[in-house]
């Protein structure tokens, strides 16, 4: 029998989750070159992964979107975990190139199922000016989760093989699957103070809702560029500057670790406490973080000396500033009867726009050139989602004065 609602178990259970997630997804480009080598395939191909990945992950993005705003999303999340769990456990029989595409197009399709809903759910627990911390816990998971995914490999791999880290990486995710099935669903739109306007709570005032387009497309330009250096920083690190995949993995996975954490933090507080005086807190937080990126990814990709490690601290820590706010602002910009659509919908948005393009024209560059000038394409985007956020603060729904002067931990 399930328990009563409980915001905070239901928020460690979702973050748990999200922390697999990103460990299934980031072992990946940790082992890309050792795959690379065994099955000889061109850079361009190994980027044809992560777009066909992607690929997936966003056409099924909105098939599960409509279901959640119909039927019992714990339901739908625990069947999502359980399928990219399996998929992951799959790898252990990937012997040729094929196979590892189609395994990790059920990765994409599970994962998707559960980003689809959670963020969805969390919006239920949590009333908006504190949902930029609730969020900040839950995408913690995703660069925590991402540099243990880039290290898993140097403690399983040199004595076991590059496909033992997925057998890892797979194998908790069943147990987190059965633990949502414990979690009480929560009531749509019962912490939402806002109230749900034909713009917000439509799906034809979706359409023209620019609060949401706004953060959506900013999010789509710093997913391209956050897709892009997750697959290519490894192999940038090995290849161009001549560390060891190991070393490479261990300076990159520690970077995320320790930036994923303090950035992301930083960022849900600061967005919820300018929320107090600014309704466009959000938007202008993300869209300041990544034009304060802009001059140490540069400095990070074409500086060979010393100053190259900070530089690809202080850009990590800028790129990751925004993480919960952005999401924040894109949850707030829509009400309940269209949340999981909407998710869906961003969904779709940032990875048609974003990590599905990104790496593998990022490959098509350095088969051409250079792995150096691959990373062009990311400068750019970081500077075409900053104005678009700063554009976006313009449309942030105004919070409610009480809710918005109140900073406390709200638990229902």
């Amino acid at each position: 029998m399930r328990s009563r609602s409980n915001p905070a178990l239901a928020l460690f259970i979702f973050t748990a989750l999200n922390f697999l997630n990103y460990i299934d997804r980031s072992v990946l480009p940790a082992v890309q070159p050792l795959i690379q080598s065994e099955f000889h395939r061109s850079d361009a191909d190994m980027g044809l992964l992560s777009t066909v990945f992607f690929g997936f992950y966003m056409a099924t993005a909105p098939i599960v979107g409509v279901l959640a705003d119909r039927y019992e999303r714990r339901l739908l999340v625990a069947v999502g975990a359980a399928l990219w769990s399996l998929a992951t456990l799959l790898t252990a029989v990937v012997h040729d190139y094929t196979t590892l595409l189609i395994r990790h197009t059920l990765v994409g399709v599970g994962e998707a199922t559960f980003v689809t809903i959670a963020p969805s759910l969390i919006a239920d627990l949590f009333p908006e000016h504190i949902r930029g911390r609730m969020l900040s816990l839950f995408y913690i998971a995703i660069p925590a989760g991402s540099a243990c995914g880039y290290m898993l490999p140097n403690w399983v791999g040199p004595s076991h093989g590059w496909r033992a880290p997925f057998l890892v990486a797979g194998l908790p995710g069943f147990l987190l699957a059965a633990l949502v099935l414990f979690i009480a669903e929560p009531k749509k739109g019962s912490s939402d103070r806002l109230l749900p306007t034909p713009e917000r709570a439509t799906l034809a005032g979706l359409m023209h809702n620019p609060a949401f387009w706004t953060a959506s497309l900013g999010m789509a330009m710093l997913t391209f560029a956050q897709g892009g250096v997750a697959v290519w920083m490894p192999t940038f690190l090995s290849r161009v500057r001549g560390l060891t995949l190991a070393r490479a993995n261990y300076v990159f996975g520690g970077i995320l670790l320790f930036d994923g954490i303090v950035a992301t933090l930083i960022g849900g507080w600061l967005g919820d406490h300018l929320l107090k005086r600014y309704k466009g807190a959000y938007y202008l937080v993300s869209g300041a973080g990544m034009f304060l990126s802009l001059p140490f990814i540069v400095l990070a990709i074409f500086h060979a000396g010393r100053l190259m490690y900070p530089a690809i601290l202080v850009a990590s820590f800028f790129l990751l500033l925004n993480t919960g706010p952005l999401n924040a602002a894109m949850i707030n910009s829509v009400a309940a009867p269209v949340r999981a659509t909407a998710i869906a919908l961003n969904l779709l948005t940032i990875h048609m726009l974003g990590d599905i393009p990104s790496p593998i024209l990022m490959g098509v560059i350095s088969d051409r050139s250079a792995l150096e000038f691959a990373f062009l394409p990311v400068i750019a985007a970081c500077a075409i989602s900053g104005a678009i956020l700063i554009y976006g603060m313009r449309f942030a729904p105004m919070i409610p004065r009480e809710d918005r002067a109140s900073s406390a931990f709200i638990v229902e």
